[in-house]
């Protein structure tokens, strides 16, 4: 009779135990398409056993008292799970890199429904026309106009990429608000689970699948590096810094440099604020490689697609390969603008010598002063406008700046004296900055150079202007050396564009399918498969409607001893 009704315990077991893991098939069902859930696996054991000790018996009797649900599992790979977080981020490094670059070669492809070429070849035909009859109105009017698009299109591409800066900085400053309100949800979570899992009962599931999930969005923004305590809370490092322990975040600060504008993230915990002594958060000295685990982090790539400043000429010119490749070399808008700065500067300080040409001569001023080996007019090769005027006026002027001092000699003769360009001050360089075309030239086309002394039209002059176009004078940057002329200048630089931004396409595209590859086998660990649940649905109601049975034919055993007694 003991053993009937104690058989009837082992059958409720088997009932709670079949229904408890029906619901737990059921939940994993649920969330079949929950982004990161963990699926939970159940795993029985028996209960313990009671021992008859009886002397006689060739053995100790038992009896079982049923079963019980000893665990319920959930299982992540920790080396799947850090490999995953690595390709994911150096995913994000290379997209961000990709969608700047990209970015880049809309700006220069298509502005204003008509390629930068097409105004860049109008240009130079302006120039042939004026070399046909350098003394006609309407070729010289021709050429400022064509000159005015041409400097319009080449500011407005280099206004676009300060305002790409801009959106970059944004989301670089957005990133490191992200990445800061992730520390502190992974934070919160940690002192979540370690309450709940303190006393070994319990397994904080959903609580960790939420953890996880942070930590897959934080690997994507910058290089994470993690660590599993005993007592199931996590440290995180980002870029081999300690980011969260379990106390403390260390925040990461955004620093706006007062001439730029530029947010830069730095370590506040290693820097000293009050002195302005600042520790990055990356070393940008590094080489990028995925060698050394340098190419990893949106944030990383937004930082170096945008750069430190807004370029110019002087970002490329009389920098070794080396530099030019540790500094500029590194940022796809800076370079682009330096690369398409130093294309203008040429260009314009080309033609300007040759409407206004110049020579070096050495005089004392009638104040004392001594003006030794310094450029000034050439009026024996230069040309004037209609009006006469003296010197022969540039077709581009810096806005801060004239093209010439006068300066009466001790000889009594007047010297036009060349100011020349300031590398400190951008409103002293022939730069897009400050460029624009000559007022006195818009009012009065005629004014534009083309009468020789002599009153001879200035055909060598406008014969030069052509021929510069075809001058080999110059290199794209330190690292493409080959000299190039001005119609070529620009193909090479959008082909350079071009290359960088397919290597970057190429490198994101690679890693996405990686990733993917990664993601679909952490799946295979943890992911939720709807047919083998429906497997599992359908072997634990059968168990269930087994210990139903069993429990009815004990009872009617029980039922009839009981009767029959």
């Amino acid at each position: 009779m003991a053993n009937g009704m104690g058989s009837l315990y082992i059958g409720a077991s088997g009932l709670q135990n079949s229904q408890n893991a029906l619901n737990t098939t059921a939940n994993n069902l649920a969330n079949v398409e929950t982004k990161g859930y963990v699926r939970q696996q159940v795993l029985f054991a028996d209960r313990d056993y009671v021992t008859f000790d009886r002397k006689a018996s060739i053995s100790n009797q038992q009896a079982g008292l049923g079963l019980q649900i000893a665990d319920v599992v959930h299982t992540r790979n920790y080396f799947l799970d850090q490999y995953y977080r690595t390709e994911n981020g150096r995913q994000g490094f290379y997209e961000a890199s990709s969608e700047a670059t990209s970015e880049v070669q809309t700006m220069f492809q298509e502005l204003e429904g008509e390629q930068f070429q097409e105004v860049l070849e109008e240009f130079w035909v302006s120039f042939e026309e004026l070399s046909k009859r350098p003394d006609e109105e309407v070729s010289q009017n021709l050429v400022i106009q064509k000159a005015t698009l041409f400097l319009e299109r080449s500011q407005s591409i280099y206004d676009n990429l300060k305002s790409y800066q801009q959106k970059l900085n944004l989301k670089i400053n957005e990133t490191i608000d992200r990445i800061n309100k992730l520390g502190h949800t992974i934070q919160d979570l940690n002192q979540e689970i370690l309450r709940i899992e303190s006393g070994g009962v319990e397994t904080a599931m959903t609580l960790r699948d939420e953890r996880d999930n942070a930590l897959d969005e934080l690997s994507s923004l910058a290089k994470v590096e993690f660590k599993e305590n005993v007592d199931g809370t996590v440290r995180v490092k980002l870029e081999n810094v300690e980011f969260l322990d379990e106390v403390h975040v260390y925040e990461i600060m955004g620093i706006t440099d007062p001439v730029t504008g530029f947010v830069n993230p730095i370590w506040p915990q290693l820097s000293d604020l009050g002195r302005e002594q600042y520790t990055p958060m990356f070393d940008f000295s590094e080489d990028i490689s995925p060698m050394l685990d340098t190419d990893i982090g949106q944030l990383k790539g937004w930082i170096l697609a945008r750069g430190d400043k807004v370029a110019t000429y002087r970002d490329i010119t009389g920098l070794t390969k080396e530099q030019y490749e540790d500094t500029t070399g590194m940022t796809v808008v800076k370079n682009a603008q330096a690369e398409l700065d130093q294309m203008v500067h040429e260009l314009v300080t080309g033609i300007n010598d040759i409407l206004s040409p110049t020579k070096t001569v050495s005089f004392r001023g009638m104040d004392g002063v001594l003006y030794n080996n310094v450029k000034v007019w050439d009026e024996e090769k230069g040309a004037v406008g209609k009006d006469g005027e003296k010197p022969g006026r540039e077709l581009f002027v810096r806005k801060g700046c004239e093209r010439y001092k006068e300066v009466l000699g001790a000889d009594n003769n007047i010297y036009y004296v060349y100011n020349e360009e300031d590398p400190v001050d951008t409103a002293k360089m022939y730069t897009l900055k400050s460029l624009e075309i000559n007022p006195d030239l818009l009012e009065q086309e005629s004014g534009l150079p083309h009468l020789m002394k002599n009153g001879e039209p200035a055909q060598a002059m406008a014969d030069a202007l052509v021929a510069l176009w075809d001058e080999k004078r110059q290199t794209i940057n330190p690292s493409n050396t080959d000299p190039c002329t001005f119609k070529d200048y620009y193909k090479r630089m959008i082909l350079d564009i071009a290359a960088t931004g397919s290597v970057y396409e190429g490198m994101a595209e690679s890693l996405r399918s990686e990733v993917e590859s990664i993601d679909n086998n952490r799946q295979q660990v943890f992911g939720v498969s709807a047919d083998e649940e429906l497997q599992n649905m359908i072997k634990y109601q059968n168990a269930y409607n087994a210990s139903s049975r069993f429990i009815n034919v004990i009872s009617e055993m029980l039922e009839h001893l009981v009767t029959r007694l």
